[in-house]
């Protein structure tokens, strides 16, 4: 018998094929690419370990430790120096002036937040459009929230004051009569009157960041099919039907994205009250909110005690209002 003849007669070698001497050769591969694929994985985690952990540590970790902070008399240079329990929760919302501030923080991101989506969405709709000079349009309207919110609050303050730009230009047009039927002298002062003083930083507040909205809604625009546009053009759909049919729908991921940044922000509002009404928030607490009675309990008074429970009640504020967007809308954008 020849050699091939003897390879046929082997059981399981189709053609007269041997099979390899030690039977591993045929295994070899998957377990070379199992174990790159382990090595792989092992080294992304590897180069992921410090940002998590530094993560870890700076976010969370110090949210525990304020936490901790919030249940004692703290003293900044020894420590701890009596454990009170839930004595700081209990004092602060015992404190009255912390009521004025959180209805000052609500209302000002009830009104400030849909006003600046809104401003922010029309400005992303029209520079979207096929215009020209579109990229100018496009940082013109961007370019006041990169400025200082310092320097545009210092102006700010000059325009709307008694003798200020914006009294002397509606004087000009003659509609004082208006004013005055609305209950506002021709001097008024804008920041300086309580009735007034929040009104006016919403106002300030929703055209210097309506610009970093209008970029995030944008961004969502751009991803919409045109097909879309061009199927509701030859099924007759006007304007406001093709926004309020597919534009406003189709950006559903976006407002969720867009309302959870602004609800953050404006919970968050600190260097235009102090700014405007100092750390008292004046006049008469107008100005008042949250992170400005924390500044002045953790500085002015010392209590850092306090004023760490002050942080946790806002986080907790911010962290269920974002679960109730989160609830609403339904989605996180897909272009992030």
């Amino acid at each position: 018998m020849t050699v091939a003849g003897a390879a046929a007669d082997v059981p399981g070698t189709p053609g007269g094929t041997v099979p390899p001497a030690g039977g591993g050769t045929a295994h070899s591969r998957p377990v070379t690419g199992r174990t790159e694929r382990r090595a792989e994985m092992l080294a992304g985690y590897g180069l992921i370990l410090v940002p998590m952990l530094l993560f870890l540590t700076l976010n969370i970790g110090s949210v525990l430790y304020e936490v901790f902070v919030s249940l004692w008399k703290w003293n900044v240079r020894t420590g701890p120096v009596q454990f009170r329990g839930i004595a700081n929760y209990q004092a602060v919302f015992a404190d009255e002036t912390f009521w004025i501030a959180v209805r000052n923080t609500v209302y000002y991101a009830v009104i400030w937040v849909p006003l600046t989506m809104a401003i922010g969405l029309f400005l992303a709709v029209i520079v979207n459009q096929k215009l020209h000079g579109r990229t100018f349009f496009r940082s013109a309207y961007y370019f006041p929230s990169i400025a200082s919110s310092v320097a545009i609050m210092i102006l700010w303050i000059f325009i709307m004051s008694p003798e200020g730009l914006f009294n002397t230009v509606r004087g000009a047009l003659g509609i004082n009569p208006l004013f005055a039927f609305l209950g506002y002298g021709p001097n008024q002062n804008w920041i300086g009157d309580e009735r007034t003083a929040l009104n006016t930083v919403i106002i300030l507040n929703a055209w210097t960041t309506s610009g970093t909205f209008m970029l995030f809604y944008l961004a969502s625009l751009q991803t919409i099919s045109g097909e879309l546009y061009e199927a509701a053009a030859l099924d007759g759909a006007g304007w406001w039907q093709t926004f309020r049919r597919i534009t406003f729908p189709m950006l559903r991921p976006a407002h969720f994205f867009v309302a959870t940044v602004a609800t953050i922000g404006a919970l968050q509002l600190f260097d235009q009250a102090y700014i405007g009404g100092g750390p008292s928030g004046d006049p008469n607490n107008a100005l008042m909110t949250i992170v400005l009675y924390l500044f002045n309990t953790a500085v002015a008074k010392a209590n850092f005690g306090l004023a760490a429970a002050v942080g946790i009640v806002l986080f907790v504020i911010i962290f269920g209002a974002t679960l109730v967007q989160r609830r609403l809308f339904g989605a996180t954008p897909t272009w992030l």
